[in-house]
């Protein structure tokens, strides 16, 4: 079920690149023992729904939203409402802000139900002391844990006594409960629990939301196991002109770099250095400076090329390393304006850009003030074939 509509509701945040609500119907998908999801949206959101799951393919299990009520427990109620036609023998409510839910956890409170049991909650043993406060914040009673869980999603329950229960409630007025499993409970039913796990978190707060993000990256970082290392190295003369293109800014200078391209020395080693972690040959072999379509052209044209390639193979560039050899000109107040270029390009966090500049000390042609020389080293992540 969807979380409380609000001015930015929290499903419809980002998270992996996908909204909140879609990872967790993701995750439910992922058990192939539910045969049928059904969300519950807030009237407004409609819009924020059809994009949020646009593109997620989750076959015919995952049908039409319905509009809930003002309260959560209105909420579930039309949900309930709207599956009672085909009455299914179990119907589990889980929050749409809970997207690390997994088959282990859904499977075991679906065999609690096939064994028997009429309403049943993952949950997790309290483990911190709790302490019950007044107004003031003073203390007033240490509360035992012995016997204390702490509540999740899903809560399972077989379908006509959960929904029984929650007209029940509707009509004598009672809508202050926060879950399903108190609604069970105030209606008579025996609820239990079964031990859920620590990571199926709710997202609800600020921190929260960091944790999860942390979490999220770390798994995709995780699927790209093949770490690969490319390098490149390119070198372009000076020939007259007013200024030099490098690391995809022009940079005023009493000399340009020739080249069949803009000669960005510096970018054309960072494409090279890419193109030789996917082993997939070199600048020249893609843009052959024997075709005139590259006459002139801004190599930043290049670079997005070996950035696509990484991306239709599933992977991402983890980091890049420049150095630049050269006399003149000065690359040190330039440095972070490349760094902040060469990140756009790439669609890369500047963090994982490094522009370093170095001179040959007046020695070979780059200390005669002949040419400008540029290496770079690139790593690539790619998914394990």
């Amino acid at each position: 079920m969807g979380a409380a509509h609000g001015s930015a509701p929290k499903q419809y945040l980002p998270l992996g690149g996908h909204a909140i609500l879609a990872k967790s119907l993701q995750s439910l998908a992922a058990a192939a023992r539910i045969s049928k999801i059904l969300t519950v949206i807030h009237a407004d959101d409609g819009e924020a729904y059809e994009e949020a799951v646009d593109g997620l393919y989750l076959g015919e299990r995952l049908t039409a939203p319905v509009y809930g009520g003002a309260t959560r427990q209105a909420s579930v109620l039309a949900g309930l409402e709207a599956l009672s036609a085909d009455t299914p023998d179990f119907v589990l409510v889980h929050d749409g802000v809970r997207p690390f839910v997994t088959a282990r956890t859904i499977d075991v409170i679906i065999d609690a139900l096939l064994a028997g049991k009429e309403a049943v909650l993952a949950a997790t043993p309290v483990v911190d002391t709790l302490k019950r406060v007044d107004e003031g914040g003073r203390i007033t009673h240490t509360v035992p844990r012995d016997a204390l869980w702490a509540a999740q999603t899903p809560q399972g329950f077989r379908f006509d006594p959960l929904l029984l229960a929650h007209r029940k409630a509707a009509a004598e007025g009672e809508t202050a409960f926060t879950d399903d499993a108190a609604v069970a409970e105030w209606a008579g039913l025996e609820v239990f629990v079964v031990e859920g796990e620590k990571d199926n978190m709710k997202i609800t707060t600020t921190d929260d939301m960091t944790s999860a993000q942390n979490r999220v990256a770390r798994e995709d970082w995780a699927m790209l196991a093949d770490i690969r290392m490319g390098q490149g190295y390119d070198v372009h003369a000076f020939v007259e002109g007013d200024h030099v293109t490098l690391g995809g800014i022009d940079i005023s200078h009493d000399r340009r770099l020739s080249g069949h391209s803009d000669a960005d020395v510096a970018l054309h080693a960072i494409t090279d250095a890419i193109f030789g972690a996917l082993c997939d040959g070199d600048i020249g072999s893609h843009f052959p400076p024997s075709d005139p379509q590259w006459k002139g052209a801004a190599s930043d044209i290049f670079l997005r090329e070996a950035v696509n390639r990484v991306a239709k193979r599933g992977g991402v560039i983890a980091h890049l390393d420049l150095t630049i050899v050269c006399e003149a000109p000065k690359i040190g107040p330039h440095r972070e304006s490349m760094r902040a270029r060469i990140a756009q390009i790439c669609g890369m966090e500047i963090d994982r850009v490094a522009v370093k500049a170095t001179t040959s000390e007046r020695l070979g042609f780059t200390g005669r003030r002949e040419g400008i020389a540029a290496l770079a080293a690139a790593t690539v992540r790619l998914p394990l074939a």
